[in-house]
């Protein structure tokens, strides 16, 4: 696994001009339109696990601003990053937002609740990232920006096992060993190109989605690493409670579980997207 091209094989490339940011997306396949949101300090690929499981579905997957291939906007909130992306959209799609992702999805349903058919949040931030303790971390991750440092050495850590385990254990994932290569690949790529994720940060960490919960309407599905260390599970019984949504917790896994258990994440997506 050397060219990152093939992280999203299948899928082509495009390019969108939306509100003063030009971003970059990967789009294919056929049937209904599935769009997967990543999260802070990701980018398209971490979703490299994922995309060959999600079959019958046409996929649209972009680097949100300042991420990966997509330059950032004037002016940062994830309210703006939810019109980016509704900006992109031809018509109802299901989503899945994955840690912040899962926020910028909250906000698309809140905002385009015509656009929003089914919503899965798998770890989505919002709850614990919005406090004060939270709002620095993000800050020092955004200007230390460690997935870059590790980025450059992804060869290394990929086929490297005590690296794989310092950059992704315990904090990221429950069993740093269960990474394929192409999933560590995924991961690493996209914070060598960030432009600005620092905005994304201090964005998070300024968004509680609690308030206009109630104004989310679509059916949701919560999804849940039993050992996340990132985002607590506490958070996920919140979201589900308010949500009125029921929450799919898949054991011994953490905050990665897009990469770290992506066979079960899209049986929970496809089952939920797919059910009547």
């Amino acid at each position: 696994m050397t060219d990152a091209t093939i992280l999203l094989a299948g899928l082509s490339e495009r390019r969108h001009r939306c509100r003063g940011a030009e971003i970059r997306s990967f789009e294919g396949g056929e049937g209904p339109p599935l769009l997967l949101l990543h999260g802070f300090g990701g980018a398209a690929w971490n979703f490299a696990e994922l995309v060959p499981l999600l079959h019958g579905r046409h996929l649209i997957v972009p680097d949100l601003p300042g991420h990966g291939g997509s330059s950032p906007l004037p002016a940062t909130s994830l309210a703006a990053f939810a019109d980016v992306v509704a900006s992109m959209l031809e018509g109802p799609v299901d989503v899945l937002g994955h840690s912040m992702g899962g926020v910028v999805a909250l906000r698309l349903a809140e905002r385009h609740p015509a656009l929003v058919r089914r919503l899965v949040l798998a770890a989505p931030a919002g709850i614990s990232s919005s406090s004060r303790v939270a709002e620095i971390s993000l800050m020092l991750i955004g200007i230390v920006q460690p997935g870059r440092l590790a980025g450059r050495r992804v060869h290394r850590v990929a086929r490297t096992r005590w690296l794989r385990n310092l950059v992704f254990g315990p904090f990221e994932v429950s069993n740093p060993d269960l990474l394929s290569e192409r999933a560590v690949h995924g991961f690493l790529r996209g914070p060598t190109m960030h432009t600005d994720a620092l905005a994304a940060g201090l964005a998070l960490a300024a968004d509680d989605p609690r308030v206009d919960l109630a104004r989310v309407r679509c059916p949701v599905l919560v999804l849940w690493g039993g050992r996340d260390r990132q985002v607590p599970l506490d958070d996920g019984f919140e979201y589900a409670r308010r949500l009125r949504a029921p929450l799919r917790v898949i054991a011994d896994c953490g905050h990665l579980l897009i990469g770290e258990r992506p066979d079960a994440c899209a049986r929970a997506v496809l089952e939920f997207t797919e059910s009547r």
